[in-house]
């Protein structure tokens, strides 16, 4: 098992190296270019749609604007926003944050783009609803000899729902909850009292997500438009509140991060130092694995919206890695840097816990597992959505309520075991995704910019 764990660390290594990384940021760049800086121009016009303020829905679709972007961001704000961003400093410095910031800016032209082609290219079906996202615009918009692209693509996100939006997520959850009522309830740390727990745990959240999953997208849609804008609000306030204690910090915060893009950081403190190609690579691959631009999830999601109009849901979806990252990723980033945490020496939640406690001891810990367990819900119904459409795509309408059900029951395994097999064979599964998406995309571009054109033409 260890070699082949070795042999699987490898390969994921080879696909998320140099190549991908510059295919994902390669092909947000060019986009932004053809698109003429398209999310800059229009991001005002992207939250007037989203906000309800510019209504022009139609009856055509199952989600609003609003509804199918709180579901697209169910499934990206989460634990990326507050490991990552963490592990992204303490691997390549505060320049690392600026080279997320670049990933976010052009993965919105990506998200923009995909979104446009999900909604030209999506199905309906009295049975199961609309459907959408890169394995139909790969087959239909590409043509039928692609379809081995895009059920290869299907495939890549089944695996990547069971684990990187499941498995992943109830383990973490567990973990969590685990050590709380360890403190609550100072029962012995025995192997068997934790396991036992985890599955509680994981029993109790497998029924919570089951009641929403069942419910299709419409359900999912309900909660999510909830939790999301009440997670984001939390945390922002949180992290507003230890920066508003550090305030005298943020100048300096600002200095490292610009300073640590182009520049080598010192080793200082319990901080190793890195080089400038460091903070590059970490933060352009946490940023990606943040707002998810190019992976080819959030398509899915926004094929549901209400709208005859391709390009007003590729507006909403831009929106996504603002939100996402330049925003939340950037609070944690912050909180992180005023208090000084990141010289430390600790990494990933641990970091950013540890930056939370250091303003408000305790209650810096609650408030960052309240945030993993709000962020990990929303993820796993936004995940089991981006599942449940592919195993349509697939397998047929017939398979999709069994999938759902099995989603469900595979949780509380997720709570009980050990998962760094998982964990890398999904960031494999998420790289696979990647690359045919950005192939289709950067095929499809012309008809993308003929869209655009059309669209915003007097």
């Amino acid at each position: 098992m260890e070699k082949f764990y070795a042999i699987v660390e490898q390969l994921n290594a080879v696909v998320w190296g140099p190549l991908t990384i510059a295919l994902l940021v390669g092909t947000g760049l060019y986009l932004t270019l053809r698109l003429k800086f398209i999310q800059i121009f229009k991001l005002w016009l992207s939250i007037r749609i989203f906000s309800g303020a510019d209504k022009r829905e139609s009856a055509r679709g199952e989600l609003s604007h609003f509804k199918a972007l709180s579901v697209a961001l169910s499934a990206t704000i989460g634990n990326g926003n507050i490991a990552g961003v963490a592990t992204a400093i303490a691997l390549g410095g505060p320049g690392a944050v600026f080279w997320m910031w670049v990933t976010a800016v052009v993965g919105m032209a990506t998200k923009y783009a995909s979104a446009t082609l999900a909604l030209i290219y999506r199905e309906y079906s009295p049975r199961s609803g609309y459907s959408g996202g890169p394995m139909y615009y790969i087959e239909r918009g590409l043509g039928p000899r692609w379809k081995p692209m895009a059920q290869f693509f299907a495939f890549c996100t089944i695996l990547a729902a069971f684990g990187t939006g499941n498995m992943v997520e109830s383990n973490s959850v567990a973990d969590s909850m685990e050590f709380t009522f360890r403190d609550l309830f100072a029962y012995e740390a025995t192997p068997e009292n934790i396991i036992l727990v985890k599955l509680a745990v994981g029993v109790v959240y497998a029924g919570l997500v089951w009641a929403v999953i069942v419910g299709g997208i419409r359900r999912i849609g309900q909660i999510a438009s909830k939790v999301v804008p009440f997670m984001f609000i939390f945390y922002v306030l949180s992290a507003l509140a230890v920066i508003a204690m550090h305030l005298d910090a943020v100048p300096r915060a600002f200095a490292l991060i610009f300073h640590g893009a182009f520049n080598p950081v010192a080793a200082t403190g319990g901080f190793a130092g890195a080089g400038v190609m460091a903070a590059i690579q970490f933060g352009v691959a946490r940023g990606v694995f943040s707002n998810e631009a190019g992976l080819g999830t959030a398509p899915i999601a926004h094929a549901s919206a209400q709208t005859d109009e391709p390009v007003r849901e590729g507006l909403v979806a831009m929106s996504g890695p603002f939100i996402d990252t330049l925003i939340v990723c950037t609070m944690t980033a912050l909180v992180i840097l005023t208090t000084g945490a990141w010289e430390s020496g600790k990494t990933g939640s641990e970091l950013t816990t540890y930056a939370f406690n250091l303003a408000v001891p305790d209650l810096g810990k609650a408030a960052v597992t309240l945030t993993l367990l709000f962020f990990s819900f929303s993820s796993v119904i936004g995940w089991s959505y981006y599942g449940d459409r592919s195993v349509g795509y697939l397998f047929g309408e017939h398979a999709i309520k069994r999938f759902r059900h099995f989603y469900a029951l595979l949780l509380p395994f997720g709570a009980i075991m050990h998962l760094e097999l998982v964990w890398a064979l999904c960031d494999i599964a998420n790289a696979l995704m990647a690359i045919p998406n950005l192939i289709a995309i950067l095929l499809l571009s012309p008809l993308v910019v003929k869209e655009t054109r059309r669209y915003f033409s007097p």
